[in-house]
């Protein structure tokens, strides 16, 4: 919103020079970098949470039917919503020099330097024979092996006719093709595609379907029934089926089960990833901007948690009461949001978002767009500029 939308109370309006000089004022702020969009940030900050809260309920599953349930119907949409907003800002991703810059910068380079870091890590406190090996991502690497591949993808989906079809016919097969192997943890991007294909066919007026007062309201007895049936499920299921990382023979179950399984966790996880976003706010809070730091959060929480499971930490009899388990889903949450803090990000920029300018040739084409900015700043300074501002969802940043 511009100053000239302010009111003048009594004042008489300006005159024609004034209203010149005015706008030659506002002509530097007529064209600043695109809003962030507080529902998304506000999304992306409580899904990182989730995410941070499910690590650690990962810990002390054993003989825990109540925490394995409630870890069951997080992981059925945790990471979905967060694929499904990675898909919806990756919309404008082509293949164009300042895209694949990004990409290297923002995802590969920081799945290298983190998978030595892990594994150096591990060396340290578990095994000192642990191997390097960058085909097989540690832990919760597999998310940026993935986001790589979809991303590059995604002028393919963009073009095809029916992507989401396609796409969960993809992740069907996958889930019956045992020799996709473990390079690149290749069954969870396949398995997840659909996730990701759904976030790119989404627009803006789908977000504000699902964030309605109705939605809303029936998402609190769809929450509950999937809580019942996830009590139901912990017996008869195998819980390494909502990590969707293996075959369905890997498991022993029949071929047949591996699509049923995967439509219906796809179904599932929409639903319920529709429930979280219909409670997500979408006014600034305390916490929205931390939704700009969630991939330092993502990255740096998994130290603690394979620390504390190298030492035994999770191992300690008061886990195994009720106070403690609320005291880990308590320190969860806060640790992974003290790690999307704006001082942890200025410290460890230089490895999360390297900027790298120079192992990259210089793209003619931006040389040209800054001379001609430079031009128009020079000889339009009583022109108002009307081009519009970068649309939100330009696929510039790890959405995660």
């Amino acid at each position: 919103m511009t100053s000239s939308l302010r009111p003048h109370g009594d004042r008489n309006s300006p005159s024609s020079s004034d209203q010149q000089t005015q706008q030659a004022r506002q002509t530097p702020r007529a064209q600043p970098s695109r809003q962030r969009d507080a529902f998304f940030d506000n999304a992306k900050y409580l899904a990182i949470v989730l995410v941070g809260v499910g690590h650690a309920w990962g810990q002390i599953l054993d003989g825990n039917r109540t925490v394995e349930t409630l870890y069951r119907v997080l992981y059925t949409f945790h990471m979905p919503a967060f694929i499904v907003i990675s898909g919806y800002f990756s919309r404008s991703f082509d293949l164009s020099p300042k895209r694949v810059k990004r990409l290297i910068t923002g995802v590969a380079v920081p799945y290298l330097v983190f998978e030595v870091a892990y594994t150096l890590h591990r060396r340290v406190s578990e095994d000192p024979q642990s191997d390097f090996s960058l085909l097989d991502p540690t832990y919760l690497l597999w998310f940026l092996c993935a986001l790589f591949v979809w991303r590059l993808t995604t002028p393919i989906w963009q073009t095809v006719r029916w992507p989401l079809p396609i796409a969960l016919g993809i992740a069907a097969l996958a889930s019956v093709t045992p020799t996709v192997d473990n390079d690149l943890n290749m069954q969870r991007v396949l398995q997840f595609l659909p996730c990701f294909v759904l976030g790119l066919v989404l627009r803006p007026e789908h977000f504000q379907l699902v964030r309605r007062r109705s939605v809303r309201i029936w998402s609190v007895p769809v929450v509950a029934a999937a809580l019942v049936i996830g009590w139901w499920s912990v017996p008869r299921m195998e819980t390494g089926w909502f990590y969707r990382n293996a075959a369905v023979q890997d498991t022993g179950g029949s071929w047949w089960s591996g699509p049923v399984l995967t439509l219906a966790l796809f179904g599932c996880s929409v639903v319920l990833t529709a429930c979280f976003f219909a409670w997500v706010p979408g006014r600034r809070m305390w916490f929205t901007a931390l939704g700009a730091g969630t991939i330092y959060g993502y990255l740096l929480h998994g130290f603690l948690v394979k620390e504390g499971s190298y030492t035994g930490w999770f191992q300690q009899s008061v886990l195994d009461q009720p106070l403690g388990e609320i005291g880990l889903t308590v320190l969860g949450a806060t640790v992974i949001t003290l790690l999307c803090t704006k001082p942890v990000q200025r410290v460890m920029r230089y490895v999360v978002e390297p900027r790298m300018d120079w192992a990259f040739e210089r793209d003619p084409g931006d040389a040209a767009r800054g001379r001609e900015k430079r031009d128009k700043a020079g000889s339009g300074a009583h022109e108002t500029s009307t081009a519009p501002a970068a649309p939100n969802g330009s696929g510039e940043k790890v959405s995660v």
